[in-house]
């Protein structure tokens, strides 16, 4: 399994180091889009988003379904957002495998997106590369499922938890870092390639990591994490 795992890590890497002719993308004007979707009268939500390459921000704060600002200077980076069925779908066109940067080293592409804190959401993030930061701290999470290809990222699951979730993360090679909370238990199963794993206020038993509160807790979250190269630190909030 992890062979296969690194077979396509590389394959991964390949494409987005790529530097070849004959793409049709060219780099143009920076630009800023900003993009507002109302909550309505949904009781839950499912949010899809599906980035290709460069800066990701999500976190809370609003009290709409979706604030976002997208800043790129590549047109078929151009984001599309659509809302219905009570579904939020994020989407880059040319996403997946990053065809549209071929050949292309001065592209800018971000996203900054800031999603309500209080209805009820299932979340599934695909990113190809870049960095990232994923503040979920404070949202109402439901189930939470992150895919990211290569690239630096956070992903803040710190703070107080009403209800137990299942977290799945699925890096190729990536450096990332889970932030985890103190008085939540806290159950993370890693299944990992030739990866760096720094969990030291946690306790280790195999690839399984807990925090002092797993067990004692009313609520636990449970992290499913697998990678393939690169870096995992686990870091419990003071």
């Amino acid at each position: 399994m992890k062979t296969n795992r690194l077979l396509i890590v590389l394959v991964l890497l390949g494409a987005l180091l790529l530097t070849g002719c004959g793409s049709a993308a060219r780099v143009g004007e920076l630009q800023t889009e900003s993009k507002t979707v109302e909550l309505g009268d949904a009781e839950s939500v499912r949010v899809e988003i599906e980035f290709g390459a460069g800066v990701l921000e999500i976190a809370g704060g609003t009290s709409e379904l979706l604030e976002a600002d997208f800043t790129y200077n590549v047109a078929k980076l151009k984001p599309e957002v659509e809302y219905k069925n009570d579904t939020l779908v994020v989407n880059q066109p040319e996403a997946e495998g990053l065809p549209a940067l071929q050949g292309i080293t001065e592209f800018q592409n971000e996203w900054d997106l800031r999603l309500n804190d209080e209805v009820p959401m299932d979340l599934r993030v695909n990113m190809g590369g870049g960095t990232s930061g994923l503040n979920l701290a404070g949202l109402s999470l439901t189930g939470v499922d992150i895919t990211i290809g290569a690239g630096i990222s956070t992903v803040d699951l710190s703070g107080d938890w009403a209800q137990d979730l299942d977290v799945a993360i699925d890096t190729g090679a990536a450096d990332i870092t889970v932030k985890l909370p103190n008085d939540v238990g806290v159950r993370v199963e890693i299944d990992a390639g030739p990866t760096a794993i720094s969990a030291p206020d946690l306790t280790k038993d195999g690839n399984v990591y807990t925090n002092a509160a797993y067990g004692a807790s009313d609520v636990t979250l449970k992290i499913s994490m697998e990678a393939g190269i690169g870096t995992i630190k686990l870091e419990v909030e003071e």
